[in-house]
């Protein structure tokens, strides 16, 4: 299969190294123990995490980009980033209606989890400007989406699985990545909530157990209908719209010949 952006190993070392960073910036609160100094910046350590990543996520696509991200694939990721940018405004203020996701399990399937990984990036970041949603929750966003569309590239069966049992492998990841990254994305906002809410908002003090049972009352309490709407949108407009687009997205990749090298013939003088 083309891919758009072949990983090499430092790129592929580069985006183990986000994504390791990434896991600490979202999942702190449960690995920092009650003794730690951390707890005692609660209101800050996002914003440390979030300027962190906003440099890390800029070299991992600097990296990936200098693994084969030529002209061609960079036509594709602006039409697609785009695409996905104009898409995320359509449900803005009504529960889950986010047909972005949709688009970037697709785009993840067909053009490999390098091209899937900067695109997530460039796509939230392009409808973040779109949408005045920059803030420190941003590169969390970013990060988390990247994430998403990557996995979808890195799903069994990219060469041998087609047809209905493809577009149900995709469905099926497309509901379980929509929750994940909701989870992801509570994760980034929960400890910024300090005293608003007590019963759920992360406890410095208290350990994994106790901060994990707030958590989880967090999440079923504010963003569960939401998280169910952008998993079950996802799953109906991948059922609906996936095979056609995913035939155009094959044929479009074929045309651009990503992996095509170019050569000069000499003159015939």
């Amino acid at each position: 299969m083309t891919r758009a952006v072949r990983l090499g190993p430092r790129s592929l070392l580069t985006l183990a190294l986000v994504s390791a960073v990434g896991v600490v910036a979202f999942g702190w609160p449960f690995l920092a123990p009650p003794t730690s100094r951390v707890g005692t910046h609660t209101q800050d350590a996002p914003w440390l995490f979030a300027g962190l990543l906003v440099l890390l996520v800029a070299v991992v696509a600097a990296a990936i980009a200098e693994s084969g991200l030529g002209p061609k694939a960079v036509a594709m990721l602006g039409v697609l980033a785009a695409t996905g940018a104009a898409l995320r405004p359509i449900g803005a203020g009504t529960a889950g209606i986010e047909p972005m996701f949709f688009l970037m399990v697709l785009s993840g399937r067909v053009l490999g989890p390098g091209f899937g990984f900067v695109l997530g990036n460039v796509t939230m970041f392009a409808s973040a400007l779109l949408t005045g949603g920059v803030g420190p929750w941003m590169p969390f966003q970013m990060l988390a989406m990247g994430w998403f569309t990557m996995g979808a590239g890195l799903l069994p069966g990219p060469e041998r699985t087609r047809g209905r049992a493809e577009v149900r492998l995709l469905a099926a990841y497309g509901f379980l990545a929509a929750f994940a990254y909701g989870t992801a994305m509570n994760m980034a906002g929960w400890p910024f909530m300090g005293a608003l809410a007590s019963n759920i908002a992360f406890d410095p003090h208290a350990g994994v157990p106790g901060n994990l049972a707030r958590f989880v009352t967090y999440c079923l309490a504010t963003s569960l209908g939401w998280d169910l709407g952008r998993a079950l949108v996802t799953v109906v407009l991948t059922l609906t719209l996936g095979p056609a687009l995913l035939r155009a997205l094959r044929r479009a990749t074929r045309r651009a010949a990503f992996e095509a090298q170019v050569t000069f013939e000499a003159s015939g003088r």
